[in-house]
């Protein structure tokens, strides 16, 4: 697939609903909609499914190429998740999706009890996780990672960018079982190519290696620390990045094995509330196993609704961008 910028290859969004794009990075359209198609066509059992969101979830793309393998369920993810359950009990594969607030807040329970608790092979897709829209927080999931990691054989995972989305959603049609994944959707940022990376289901990534600050991240917010960790460097502040795109199951021996190194500050950084997502799943961890590093932060959005406006603006409000990123280290050391 094509590294560009050109977003012919699906139609315009407002910007208010694509991803965030930091500057500097080459971008790649839609990968999760194409990923998509390219499965399909050797895997008749995929299907799509949408809560009339195709367009801003990039599945219109499948919808496209597989017009009779695609349902439209209209503003009710209830019945979608309902229907996703049935579908997979006949052996075929859905992908469901949705905005992420939508599928964690609307439809929990059906989802509980119509695939969850069926261990049915559906896969929901959220679409504008954490802080990716202006739109204020009836559209913002800053709380979708605690709703689904509470729920028990759920797979929950979230990419960084473009290559993950990508490698995830081969990923996700393989393995057998329910799944949440969240998605970037539009034009997304290519980051992880330059660090050989490859996604495995469960796995943590070390990208970068670093004697000062180990930082543990997930999502896009792993592109932040990788940026971070650049500006960082310039000070003679070296970081650890290490990148967990599966928060359950959570690759604890990672995650053990590199905070346990001696005299390093460890950060978890996340683009979702400071309640129940990545953090605390890193703090029980290493509270279990009796690790003690030299310290420990967290970077994630607060425990509050948050305010509709542009994403720049929102993002370092919250401290969630680059610049606040980098600060926070350079204040806690």
């Amino acid at each position: 697939m094509n590294i560009s910028t050109n977003t012919k290859a699906a139609p315009p969004a407002p910007a208010i609903m694509s991803s965030s794009v930091d500057e500097g990075y080459p971008t790649r359209m839609a990968p999760f909609g194409h990923k998509l198609v390219e499965l399909a066509r050797h895997r008749p059992e995929i299907l799509g499914m949408s809560a009339d969101l195709a367009k801003y979830t990039d599945i219109h793309i499948f919808a496209q190429a597989y017009p009779d393998r695609f349902y439209q369920m209209g503003m009710s993810e209830q019945l979608m998740a309902t229907a996703a359950g049935g579908l997979a009990k006949e052996g075929f594969i859905p992908f469901a999706t949705t905005y992420a607030t939508f599928a964690a807040r609307r439809c929990y329970d059906f989802i509980s009890q119509g695939v969850a608790e069926q261990d049915a092979n559906v896969k929901f897709i959220g679409g504008l996780p954490g802080l990716t829209t202006g739109y204020g927080p009836s559209h913002q999931a800053t709380d979708d990672l605690a709703i689904f990691r509470a729920m028990p054989n759920l797979t929950v995972i979230d990419p960084c960018d473009a290559v993950d989305v990508e490698q995830m959603t081969e990923a996700v049609a393989d393995h057998k079982g329910p799944v949440y994944m969240r998605i970037l959707r539009g034009a997304v940022p290519v980051v992880l190519d330059e660090y050989n990376y490859r996604f495995q289901l469960g796995k943590a990534a070390l990208l970068r290696g670093g004697r000062d600050v180990l930082v543990i991240s997930t999502g896009f917010m792993t592109m932040r620390a990788l940026d971070a960790a650049k500006d960082l460097q310039k000070d003679s502040v070296d970081v650890a990045v290490l990148h967990v795109p599966t928060l359950k199951p959570l690759d604890e021996v990672s995650i053990i094995r590199e905070a346990q190194r001696s005299g390093r500050l460890v950060v978890v950084t996340e683009n979702h509330t400071e309640i129940g997502g990545l953090g605390e799943a890193v703090a029980g961890c290493l509270m279990r196993a009796g690790v003690h590093p030299a310290g420990f932060r967290q970077i994630a959005l607060p425990d509050a609704f948050l305010d509709a406006g542009s994403l720049p603006v929102l993002q370092d409000r919250y401290g969630i961008s680059r610049r606040a990123v980098a600060d926070c280290i350079r204040r806690w050391l």
